[in-house]
């Protein structure tokens, strides 16, 4: 059983690899559109963008078959199983080998991407209080380091606290 769905072991696995594909492409290809737009090929970045959707619908279509899709209390609950898992074994993880191969851009990726994990944690953790009480999350903007990740609710930090990038650079939701 997966998500409360009984589902033989070949498929659910084949499902679960095709979810991890169609993810992957939905995210290289917004890379990709990122690229040429900067490269002033706005149509091409248009179709990555596209295609880009495409491949998410594709993701969302698995993921909702494996059952993997709940409410948002346990939305709340996988995210921050995942965010956990990402802060306390697998970047530890990885840094570990990126130290022992001396790999000074994977390190400093990792400690990007594993100081805003924490935030992210915290985060969800907040929200699913809220959701627990039947509540929205009480939050004006989200603001978000294009470089590092770094996550800040309502306050823009003068710069990035973790890598030092300029407010004007920040993403707001």
């Amino acid at each position: 059983m997966q998500g409360g769905i009984f589902m033989r072991e070949m498929t659910k696995k084949n499902l679960l690899d095709a979810y991890a594909g169609e993810s992957q492409a939905h995210m290289r290809y917004q890379i990709f559109a990122d690229v040429a737009e900067k490269e002033g090929k706005p149509n091409i970045a248009k179709l990555f963008r596209a295609i880009s959707y495409a491949e998410l619908v594709h993701a969302t279509n698995h993921y909702k078959t494996l059952g993997e899709v709940g409410d948002t209390v346990k939305n709340l609950e996988k995210a921050i199983e995942g965010e956990t898992f990402e802060v306390e074994e697998m970047y530890p993880a990885y840094n570990a080998v990126a130290e022992l191969q001396q790999e000074s851009g994977a390190k400093k990726s990792i400690h990007y991407a594993i100081e805003a994990e924490k935030i992210h944690a915290k985060l969800y953790a907040e929200a699913k209080e809220a959701a627990l009480k039947g509540e929205d999350l009480k939050i004006s903007k989200v603001y978000i380091c294009p470089v590092c990740g770094y996550t800040s609710v309502d306050v823009l930090p003068e710069k990035c606290p973790i890598c030092g990038v300029p407010k004007e650079k920040f993403v707001a939701f």
